[in-house]
Order: structure tokens, then C-alpha cells, then sequence
């Protein structure tokens, strides 16, 4: 399998930054834009509005018409997860048979607790699914600094292809057939890493942090295990990998929410008008889990603060005071 001609959906930040992943990997790509301003300057400027400063690379095709992709050998849906069926759907319109689809978001769509792969399998089944993630900023990847990612598809010879097909000397796809692994650790990490940054926010200092994560981490292993993941899967790039990218550094939308709500800020507020996929998908994560009986105590918390039931301190006296346990 042979991908030259790929399509990038979605024209913010990280849509941006994979465009130029690619062009620079020596590929023909078509970065479409829903948004008209956005769109505009990227057409005019070359340059998206999410990601000032980063010029497009001038082999880089900018497309309002959704049906110039379907004429691609791949193509990359970059866009909230809580809006890829929405883009899916359309996408479906085209012509996307045996077409690899790569869901480049992060996150469990909230409606219907469908993972990412399950929406394009619903909404475009003559497409081939697969997904990205991995620990990588967009600001990052877009200056070109080494960056490794996994890419998941049933078929591991198009994942291998995709892989092949994006590989430069500073973005490094690794590839796996484990599409839930992959998925599932991207989305699951949003919501410990708000609590990391409720811990930093709060002050509780580096060995709360490092126990979080840790506990997190064996949150985030039991659910993918009921959910059919490969422990190999969790313990990679998608998995452990972007876990710890995420739950350290305020470059991380969902950490800096939660520092934020560490601080006292609300709910309402605390994202700063930036998206944090976690507040999606931690009430959701915890449905999931509940009824896989999966115990999952700081993703609770986290979906509880969230919702306004109990306030961070009452949250992390509830996960200090549990009882003793041998750890797993």
C-alpha cells in the first residue's frame, strides 16, 4: 500500500501541525478548513489562527470543499472528538471506500460512549479506521522537534503504511493493530491529567504528583483491560507515554484546567476558553467504567469536581482517607 496524496481535516493547531508533519515527509497534502475565518487565513496569511507564528509550507493545498479529500489516499480527521461524527458524516458523502481514516482527537464521544474508531465504522464503514495518539504537543511538532506517536489500524499493514507515510527525521510513528490500546489511553489520560494539575494548583508538592500519576496509571491499565487493550499498548507511546507528557507541564490544556481549579477558580472558567477534552470525558470514562465495575477512584473525583458535587479538597480527602489496600 502506497499513501502520497493525504488529507488533513481541520485547520487548528494540531490539524496545522500534521500538515506540515506530512509535507515535510515529502507528501501532497490538502488541509481543509471548516471555519470561515480561520480558513481565510490560512489561505491568505498561510497561517492558522490556533497556531501564530507557524507558516504553512507552500506545496500545502488549502480547501474549503470537502470533496477535494476524498480524491487523497489517506486521511487524517483533526478536529474535537466531540465533533468527528459531525465530520464524519460528511466525510461519509464522498467517495471513502477502502479509504484509511485516521482520527487524530483524543476523547470518548460523550452521547454514546463510542471510541473514536466506532464512529467512523458507523458513520463511513466503507472507510478503513484507524487513529493516532500519542505524547505530542502541537506547537512542538510543528517546529519540527522529535516527536514519536503511534498509529493504531486493525490491518497492520495500513498502519505500517501510514507510519511509513508520515515518518520523518523528527516525527517518529510507531504502528500497532491494538486500534483500542491506542485510543484508549489517549482519551483516559485527559481526565487524570486535570487532576495532576489540581494537585499542582493546590500546592501538595512533587511526591502528590508522582503518586498521582502512578495511581493514574493503574487506573488507566485497569480500564483499558476490560475494554480488550493490550497492556503492551498502555505501557507505550499512547499509553504511559502521553500520560506523563500530559499530567506535567501547562502546555497541557486539560493540566492547566486543572491547576486552575486547584486555585479556585470554577468550573465554568477554568479551562480559560480553551478546549479540555477531559471535561468531557470524565463523566463519561466513569459511566464506562461503573458499568465494567472497574474501580477508578481519581477519575470519580475528577468527574465529581466537575460537576460541582463535592469541591477539590473534599475530593482529595476522599482518595487520602480510603481504605488500605495492597497495590495493583
Amino acid at each position: 500500500m502506497t499513501i502520497q496524496r493525504i488529507a488533513v481535516l481541520g485547520g487548528g493547531a494540531w490539524g496545522t501541525a500534521l500538515a506540515l508533519t506530512c509535507a515535510r515527509a515529502g507528501r501532497d497534502v490538502t488541509l481543509w478548513e471548516y471555519e470561515p475565518a480561520n480558513a481565510e487565513s490560512l489561505e491568505q496569511n498561510r497561517e492558522s489562527r490556533f497556531l501564530p507564528g507557524v507558516r504553512l509550507n507552500e506545496t500545502i493545498k488549502v480547501a474549503r470543499d470537502l470533496e477535494e479529500t476524498a480524491r487523497c489516499d489517506a486521511i487524517l480527521v483533526v478536529v474535537p472528538a466531540q465533533a468527528v461524527r459531525s465530520v464524519i458524516a460528511l466525510l461519509a458523502k464522498s467517495r471513502v471506500e477502502r479509504i484509511p481514516v485516521v482520527v487524530c482527537a483524543k476523547g470518548i464521544e460523550r452521547s454514546t460512549r463510542k471510541f473514536m474508531t466506532e464512529i467512523i465504522g458507523e458513520c463511513a464503514p466503507e472507510a478503513v479506521p484507524a487513529i493516532l495518539s500519542g505524547p505530542s504537543f502541537a506547537a512542538d511538532v510543528a517546529r519540527g522537534l522529535p516527536t514519536a506517536v503511534t498509529i493504531g489500524a486493525s490491518d497492520s499493514a495500513v498502519a505500517q503504511a501510514l507510519a511509513q507515510a508520515m515518518n520523518s527525521d523528527t516525527f517518529r510513528p510507531y504502528h500497532s493493530a491494538d486500534v483500542r490500546g491506542v485510543e484508549l489511553g489517549g482519551a483516559t489520560k485527559n481526565v487524570l491529567a486535570i487532576a495532576a494539575g489540581i494537585v499542582t494548583g493546590r500546592g501538595l508538592g512533587a511526591s502528590a504528583s508522582a503518586a498521582l500519576t502512578t495511581r493514574g496509571f493503574a487506573e488507566l491499565v485497569r480500564f483499558g483491560r476490560a475494554f480488550g487493550a493490550k497492556i503492551e499498548t498502555m505501557m507505550g507511546l499512547s499509553g504511559l507515554g502521553d500520560l506523563i507528557l500530559t499530567c506535567g507541564t501547562p502546555q497541557s490544556r486539560n493540566f492547566s484546567c486543572g491547576v486552575a481549579l486547584g486555585k479556585g477558580e470554577k468550573v465554568d472558567t477554568a479551562a480559560h476558553g480553551k478546549l479540555a477534552e477531559g471535561i468531557f470525558t470524565a463523566p463519561v470514562l466513569l459511566e464506562m467504567a461503573r458499568a465494567k465495575s472497574i474501580d477508578m477512584p481519581i477519575s470519580a473525583a475528577v468527574a465529581a469536581v466537575l460537576s460541582g458535587k463535592v469541591s477539590v479538597d473534599k475530593a482529595i480527602e476522599s482518595l487520602m482517607t480510603r481504605p488500605i489496600k495492597s497495590e495493583e
